[in-house]
């Protein structure tokens, strides 16, 4: 945990500290690539492939070590999903419980998290529930592990509104640096409340995986050489940031469309970066249809998406606002240099629209009065310590629960910062009630597993705790932070 310096780190708080309103800040320090980088929008958007089933709700999938060409004319050696990077995307539906079984044939230890999903704690991801390879003998000092020689089945019920979902990497010190390898993919839930509304599908709904990458002069992907183990020096601290924006594992992607209404899945799959989301030129907003945890009640037109890492955002684009060959930029305005640019859209030609943007979209309670009356209040401090990021000034300790919330009840749980931290909870989702004792953004609506509590802020959640009793987690996902002992555990009970 040493190399920062106490000045330097108060320095970035302080600088923090003036964005408390919250999206001027850094969350993370810039490692910028060696490698030549591709001109912005040559290379078409690639959509992840699909994971296919070996049996009736039965999936497998190898973890391994592949290569890809993600910078034209280099080659990056990955780890990944089926040795791919972005992994498949499952197609999943409420109702139909699935097995996915991992195998691991990397050279390290794995614990895959389904992130937003709702899943009995045996399939949650624990960070020291570890796949192992074969001839792999270390352990982990001072934290007992459960270890799965080889693979792993998840078993999923599935017993969940729709949603974008995410799949990642999550053992424990290591999260950060895996998932820069490749470990991360998508997941999309759907049901007949979803099947009933008139939204853009096929090619019209586009899953966008956002994340960023630096890369060493051979095109491998480049990480701080003294973070092993979640042990950091100089400015890493913070987070680390790459200078190259890819989309489904694109730098800088092109996507042709047509003049119609489209569905963007926004995912944040960085390990710091936060995005701020516009289109240039303007000519249309985005319309939020989703959050994290699924629909929302109605919905809401922003000019701009705040995204924070592990954050999702469903909205909806109407291409047909522009000539057909205008090129429509997704920019994120807290990028500097090359972070400043996500992607584009051409605009093709004309063609039909038969989607609509319904009035009403989902009928799951989002009123914090319909949830029911909160049991407990809770705050959770997320705040650095003398030598590690901690919750209520106390590092990660495996075993040892900050909470025992109680089966089919609502706490308030109050979060508290003094910087970036998005804030994930596993298993339960939640609604966000305040920012700082006044209304919530536009943008937090919603059933939610990730906020971004912003420096010194004070955010309320009201956490609804449903589907399984047992361990479970809070944690932040800036990946470096979460690396660095941010982290704790809940019980339901």
């Amino acid at each position: 945990m040493s190399g920062l310096s106490r000045r330097a780190f108060l320095g970035a708080l302080g600088a923090a500290g003036l964005a408390a309103a919250g999206c001027g800040a850094r969350s993370g320090e810039l490692l910028p690539s060696l490698a030549p980088l591709p001109r912005p929008f040559t290379v078409p958007l690639p959509v992840p492939a699909p994971a296919r089933p070996v049996g009736p709700g039965r999936y497998e999938v190898t973890q391994r070590a592949a290569e890809a060409e993600i910078l034209p004319g280099l080659r990056t050696p990955i780890w990944g999903y089926a040795g791919t990077f972005p992994g498949p995307t499952f197609e999943l539906r409420r109702g139909r419980p699935v097995t996915v079984a991992v195998r691991n044939e990397l050279p390290v230890p794995t614990s895959t998290h389904l992130h937003g999903g709702v899943n009995p704690p045996d399939a949650d991801g624990y960070p020291t529930d570890l796949v192992v390879p074969a001839g792999f003998s270390a352990h982990h000092h001072g934290h007992p592990e459960t270890r799965h020689q080889g693979v792993k089945e998840y078993r999923y019920p599935v017993d969940q509104p729709a949603a974008t979902l995410w799949y990642h990497d999550h053992r424990m010190d290591h999260t950060a640096p895996q998932v820069w390898r490749g470990l991360a993919g998508l997941a999309l839930v759907r049901d007949d409340e979803e099947d009933a509304l008139p939204l853009p599908r096929g090619e019209r709904e586009l899953p966008l995986l956002i994340c960023d990458r630096s890369f060493a002069a051979d095109g491998s992907f480049r990480y701080p050489d003294h973070a092993a183990g979640g042990h950091f020096g100089g400015d890493h601290m913070e987070g680390v940031e790459g200078d190259v924006v890819l989309v489904n594992g694109a730098p800088w992607p092109v996507a042709e469309v047509t003049a119609t209404r489209h569905r963007l899945r926004l995912v944040n799959a960085s390990n710091a970066r936060r995005y701020l989301l516009r289109l240039a030129p303007g000519g249309t907003p985005f319309v939020q249809i989703g959050s994290d945890a699924g629909l929302l009640a109605a919905p809401v037109a922003h000019e701009e998406i705040p995204l924070a890492p592990g954050e999702r955002q469903d909205v909806l684009v109407d291409f047909s606002a522009y000539p057909v060959g205008t090129a429509v930029t997704l920019v994120n305005a807290l990028g500097e240099g090359s972070a400043g640019n996500v992607m584009r859209f051409v605009v093709a030609r004309r063609a039909a629209d038969d989607s609509a943007v319904p009035k009403a979209l989902s009928r799951r309670a989002t009123r914090p009065a319909d949830v029911g009356p909160a049991v407990a209040t809770r705050r959770f401090d997320f705040r650095r310590g003398e030598t590690a990021w901690t919750i209520n000034g106390e590092p990660y300790r495996p075993g040892v629960p900050l909470a025992r919330p109680r089966l089919g009840t609502a706490e308030v749980w109050r979060f508290t910062s003094d910087f970036h931290h998005p804030v994930h909870l596993h298993l339960a989702h939640f609604l966000v009630l305040a920012r700082n004792g006044r209304p919530p953004s536009a943008t937090d609506g919603g059933w939610k597993d990730t906020v971004d509590v912003r420096p010194y802020e004070v955010v309320d959640v009201l956490a609804r705790f449903a589907g399984h009793r047992g361990r479970y987690m809070l944690h932040c996902h800036n990946l470096e932070h979460e690396d660095m002992a941010m982290m704790a555990d809940f019980d339901v009970v």
